[in-house]
């Protein structure tokens, strides 16, 4: 399977630089995995398509202000970190530009030395493992000297942090939003609840694999980033309870996706539990709890393309792409979404 198999011409001007107003405004393309027949509406009408009993599954990740500008002592250019992820303590992997400033050993300063890194290792894909010094708490600092981590596709300046947040996030810890997510409001989520329709959190932190495009010829040669995943007792049993009643489960961007299918096992149930997956959906996998997915338009030859192939088809997809470049849907982050039915 070829990485240009999942290829789609796509117009610049529909890359969405800005979310709007309203979210849940955002234009919603319905696509029939089944027939490939497909609808225009917009994100409120998503309650008509979900039924009483059926379970939505989101992902209650928070971002946190993850790009750091800082430089080394005596030094003036400017180095730039992104935040992965925890390791341990204070200890985070790292991507850093440019690479050649950031050595094993190197210390970097940020806001004139209220927050402190030194780079422990590079490691083989090209992260680093820094440590960081500080007074007080990490995570104020955190936010006092972060931007929020915008894709490099965004160039517009966001001017309210909490429009790359989900409103229902709450578990600090990704490097990415699950954009997904981004189309629901208090009160669509609160009607949807009063149709009956149960809804359950699961946590899975973005990390590198948002970031990192495939760029192997062959896509099985792909190897994907590990991310930490967390379900509850809560989450599973309203997830297995749906199942076991004959609601179908609709999975709320491919980060929740990715989740399920890494802890259901082959009968569609899951346990309370946590760790990390770096599970690769593509054409040919048998999805085993994931019904239904709510999900944004992906970049050209990426993971998250090659994932909703699999649950749909490619050609219903880049059949459904076709059709969105046509009606100019507005594509990724802020863009608007598809309902995978």
């Amino acid at each position: 399977m070829k990485r240009e198999d999942f290829n789609f011409i796509l117009p610049e001007e529909l890359i969405a630089q800005h979310p709007l107003e309203n979210r849940e405004e955002s234009k919603l393309l319905i696509l029939d995995k089944e027939t490939g027949n497909i609808e225009h509406k917009h994100f409120k009408d998503i309650i008509d398509y979900l039924s009483k009993g059926d379970c939505l599954v989101l992902n209650d990740t928070r971002v946190i202000p993850a790009r750091l500008y800082g430089n080394r002592p005596s030094k003036e250019e400017s180095i730039e970190i992104l935040l992965l992820k925890r390791m341990e303590n204070d200890i985070w992997e790292v991507l850093v530009k440019p690479g050649k400033k950031a050595r094993p050993g190197h210390t970097i300063e940020f806001g004139e030395g209220i927050l402190k890194g030194t780079i422990l290792s590079i490691e083989e894909d090209g992260t680093r493992l820094i440590k960081f010094e500080y007074k007080g708490i990490f995570e104020e600092i955190l936010d006092k000297l972060g931007e929020m981590p915008l894709p490099p596709y965004i160039t517009e300046v966001l001017e309210d942090r909490e429009r790359y947040q989900t409103v229902y996030s709450k578990n600090i810890g990704s490097a990415a939003a699950p954009t997904a997510g981004l189309h629901f409001t208090n009160r669509l989520l609160e009607d949807i609840k009063n149709k009956g329709i149960n809804i359950a959190y699961i946590t899975l932190h973005v990390g590198l694999g948002t970031f990192r495009p495939v760029k192997v010829d062959n896509i099985l040669e792909h190897h994907m980033h590990s991310e930490y995943y967390q379900i509850s007792e809560e989450s599973a049993a309203i997830i297995n309870n749906t199942k076991s009643k004959g609601g179908k489960i609709i999975s709320v961007g491919t980060t929740s996706t990715r989740t399920l299918e890494t802890v259901s096992n082959e009968d569609g149930k899951i346990t309370e539990s946590s760790g990390w997956t770096d599970i690769f959906i593509y054409p040919g996998y048998k999805f085993k709890i994931v019904d239904k997915l709510i999900t944004n338009f992906h970049l050209p030859e990426s993971t998250l393309l090659m994932l909703v192939s699999a649950l749909a088809t490619q050609e219903n997809i880049l059949n459904a792409y076709k059709i969105a470049v046509e009606e100019k849907y507005r594509f990724f982050s802020f863009g608007d979404a598809m309902f995978i039915k």
